[in-house]
């Protein structure tokens, strides 16, 4: 009897792992195809099978897939990556394979088609502009007025996504984007919009059920890093059923409601306000599984393969999370701390995604992170208490690139402090 393989479209730092780690528990094979199977480090580590091959072409993905057959039951096809995930909606539909469905993922991660659905439908959403060149950014700036976002239309993890609150950073952005140092995936198209400000909410979903509220913040502006956040939220009864209610519109709007999404909302003068629809889980499924018993990366895998998922809590309790976010571009000469940060009780997981040596240039998206630390506890004031003792234990050291000015010394930091330790802890 030929083995269960599930098929693994490309990954994510933080979700690759996650995927791999349920499918071994579902007794299946996985199996990763991977344009560059390089960038996973984890696969090697992990001894996963991996196959190169280009994600890009569905036919190439098609013929990759029907030679497995003949050595695999193929069980099911996903991805944790958005830029693939309508490709994988279009191969399950090859294979009839329980999946997405890809036009509704493809008008999704277009966020300029997602605007014009969520607004069609009566979705609070800020005001914005579709542009294509430096004259329309600064005449829909003009319109919707400073400041504004303004942001690739098709992109991830906060990629060339900036906070524009003066003409002058308009320009220096616009420039950025059109000017051959930000690499599109297709034609250059942004857009403007307004700046919806107020706390910020992800409300994650499998389905059409809302499995739990998530709120969040970011490093400092102009960029949307994440650093910090809680789950569940600490929200009313009525601040959780209106973020609800306008999250399950979206999907309604959007076609969606199969699989994972997670939609990211601010709480602004008129309420929640939808910034992005993503169709996929968000990064970090640990934080509902340590809260709530929920792993959403196993019933995910579960509904991939046209099994039952159970998306029953087990407990309620509280998970927060810091990102480990460098101040300074430069050379790591060091990062330590790590394994005392672990032995904190109530410390569930710490990861340090970098190694020392290794050139540190913040390209103010999500991949800036050094690693990040989460704890859990029975209460919102004891889990963030836990985490703070976890993060404090943690220190780096960076020396800035070289500049005109001299040989540059290297500065030891603890996010976000410095401090005056020239050499690692013990």
């Amino acid at each position: 009897m030929a083995r269960r393989a599930l098929i693994l479209i490309e990954d994510t730092r933080t979700n690759g792992p996650v995927f791999v780690q349920a499918a071994r528990r579902l007794g299946l094979h996985p199996i990763t195809l991977s344009a560059d199977p390089a960038q996973h480090d984890y696969l090697a580590a992990e001894s996963i099978e991996t196959i190169r091959v280009d994600t890009d072409s569905l036919d190439a993905l098609i013929r990759e897939c029907s030679q497995l057959r003949a050595a695999y039951d193929i069980a099911g096809i996903t991805s944790a990556r958005e830029e693939v995930y309508a490709t994988v909606g279009k191969l399950c539909r090859y294979f009839d394979l329980p999946g997405p469905d890809s036009a509704s993922i493809e008008r999704c991660c277009d966020k300029f088609t997602q605007r014009q659905l969520l607004a069609a439908a009566g979705a609070p959403i800020p005001a914005y502009r579709l542009v294509a060149n430096a004259m329309e950014v600064e005449s829909s700036a003009a319109e919707i007025g400073l400041p504004v976002i303004l942001k690739p239309a098709v992109g991830t993890g906060s990629s060339g996504v900036r906070l524009c609150r003066t003409v002058d950073e308009l320009v220096e952005h616009t420039t950025y984007l059109l000017g051959g140092k930000y690499i599109w995936r297709s034609s250059p198209r942004m857009l403007v919009e307004e700046f919806a400000q107020g706390p910020h909410y992800t409300a994650h979903i499998m389905g059409n059920e809302i499995i739990g509220i998530e709120a969040s913040d970011f490093g400092p502006p102009p960029h949307f890093v994440a650093r910090e956040g809680i789950f569940p939220a600490p929200l009313t009864d009525d601040e959780h059923e209106r973020i609800a209610d306008v999250s399950l519109s979206c999907l309604r709007a959007l076609g969606l409601g199969w699989g994972p999404t997670n939609i990211q909302l601010r709480w602004t003068k008129r309420g929640p306000v939808v910034i992005e629809v993503n169709p996929r889980l968000a990064a970090g499924p640990r934080l509902i599984q340590l809260a709530y018993g929920v792993d959403l990366a196993t019933e995910h895998i579960k509904l991939v393969i046209g099994e039952e998922w159970d998306l029953r809590k087990r407990h309620s309790h509280t998970a927060a999370w810091r990102c480990l976010l460098p101040d300074r571009d430069g050379i790591l000469d060091w990062i330590d701390g790590d394994s005392r940060a672990a032995a904190v009780p109530g410390v569930a997981e710490v990861k340090l995604d970098v190694k020392p040596k290794t050139p540190i240039v913040r390209k103010g998206e999500v991949r800036d992170s050094l690693g990040y630390v989460i704890a859990v506890s029975t209460s919102p004031p004891r889990a963030e208490t836990i985490l703070q003792r976890a993060v404090d234990l943690i220190s780096w050291s960076i020396t800035p690139f070289p500049t005109t000015g001299g040989e540059e010394q290297p500065v030891a930091l603890n996010s976000p402090h410095v401090i005056e330790a020239p050499a690692p802890l013990d």
